[in-house]
């Protein structure tokens, strides 16, 4: 398969209970009329922007069985979904976020533990 600009960030795999964000311009409001003013943006460092991928979420612990030992290690990990999902705006903590440069573009990996409020524009 050819890398091409349009399909490269399909390529980016988002890890564990993290969430990629492309950060908007501060200080503008959302379509719903939210609205965070620049002295709360800057003394909390609140930053908000929209998800472009989740991670897998929360791995769950597989339970180690006496009898099952003999079987291997075939199991699939299974994980906790997090409520982050492509598309949404988030709102979060700049202290808990990592950001990275892809591009040329700017993005921030937060945890989805830092992530204080979510937007979804429900589909009619």
């Amino acid at each position: 398969m050819m890398i091409t600009p349009d399909n490269k960030i399909k390529n980016l795999i988002v890890v564990g209970d993290r969430v990629l964000i492309k950060p908007k311009k501060a200080a503008s409001r959302t379509q719903s009329g939210l609205y965070l003013p620049p002295g709360v943006q800057e003394k909390e460092k609140i930053q908000s922007g929209y998800v472009v991928k989740v991670g897998p979420g929360y791995p769950l612990p597989i339970p180690a069985n006496e009898d099952d030992m003999w079987k291997g290690k075939d199991e699939t990990v299974k994980y906790i979904p997090l409520q982050a999902e492509p598309g949404d705006l988030a709102i979060f903590l700049q202290k808990g976020a990592v950001e990275v440069m892809y591009e040329g573009e700017k993005y921030f990996i937060v945890p989805q533990a830092s992530i204080l409020l979510l937007e979804r524009e429900d589909e009619l």
